[in-house]
């Protein structure tokens, strides 16, 4: 059990430092749509195969190099034989998992397996050079990380940049929308704790109408216990003199509490990526989210 835990403040810790778990209001800063980062850095999570025969197979300095970084070059498993030309580009990208590996709250592994499988989005290589059955290719982006041996190799498609709302518009106290609900699941980096600027997997996708540019408002009950962080029931309840009430009002007699909203990058069968732009304080996974 302490093993767990201190695993689950790891995750936590690395959470916060990754983006900004904000604790107060804040808005995307000056920008009218997502940028060239946030967009095709998203990541993903798809039930559908991503297709595995084009690899990244080597580069060079490889008796040194076990990885590759923006500028290096890296050798694919494709040459004139397959087609390859000069000037091809491609994005590169690889099944992704959570290294801690801890659930968060009661669901979240059950509905990450239900999801599909994540994938990272490494960056972008364009071809140089093609050779029968090889092909070489410069790594032109990187998403921050670095690229390997065995990395998924496909041919890029311009993803779109969708505009921003105004984040002046924001409801603190929205009515509910009626339109489907759902669970902030984790961080696209399976970071638990969450603010503006950081992208989450939802668990709607196309198959629930959503698509590229769709607004997700993310809110919270009170007194849940979802949770795996250590609380006991009514705590709020149980602190001598803080004060307190004849009854114990649960999640279902109080108002939610909305936390921030955020627009969907990128959408699959049953999963989003969503970039949250605008939060009030710190949003974990295991928050509800509601299209607006």
């Amino acid at each position: 059990m302490r093993a767990k835990l201190a695993a689950l403040s790891l995750t936590v810790f690395l959470g916060a430092s990754v983006c900004a778990a904000q604790n107060t209001p804040q808005m995307t800063g000056g920008s009218s749509q997502a940028d060239y980062t946030s967009v095709n850095c998203a990541n993903f999570v798809t039930d559908q195969k991503v297709p595995e025969e084009i690899q990244l197979i080597s580069g060079e300095q490889s008796n040194l190099k076990i990885t590759f970084t923006r500028g290096d070059y890296v050798y694919v498993n494709r040459g004139q034989d397959k087609g390859m030309r000069v000037g091809d580009r491609f994005q590169v990208v690889r099944p992704d998992k959570d290294p801690v590996d801890v659930p968060w709250f009661k669901w979240q592994t059950k509905l990450m397996k239900a999801m599909g499988t994540a994938y990272y989005d490494a960056g972008q290589i364009r071809i140089v050079n093609v050779l029968p059955k090889v092909s070489i290719a410069e790594i032109t982006f990187s998403c921050g990380g670095y690229m390997q041996r065995g990395d998924f190799v496909r041919p890029y498609a311009e993803r779109p940049a969708p505009p921003f709302k105004d984040a002046s518009t924001f409801d603190h106290f929205a009515p509910v929308s009626g339109k489907p609900v759902a669970m902030v699941v984790t961080g696209t980096d399976f970071s638990q704790t969450l603010g503006q600027r950081c992208a989450v997997y939802v668990n709607l996708g196309t198959g629930q109408g959503v698509k590229v540019g769709d607004y997700f408002r993310i809110f919270r009950y009170q007194g849940s216990l979802a949770e795996t962080a250590p609380q006991e029931s009514g705590l709020q309840y149980k602190v001598y003199g803080f004060g307190g009430t004849k009854e114990r009002y649960t999640w279902k007699d109080l108002p939610r509490e909305i936390l921030g909203e955020g627009i969907v990058l990128n959408a699959s069968r049953n999963s989003s990526t969503v970039l949250i732009t605008y939060s009030t304080i710190e949003i974990y996974s295991g928050d509800y989210v509601e299209l607006e």
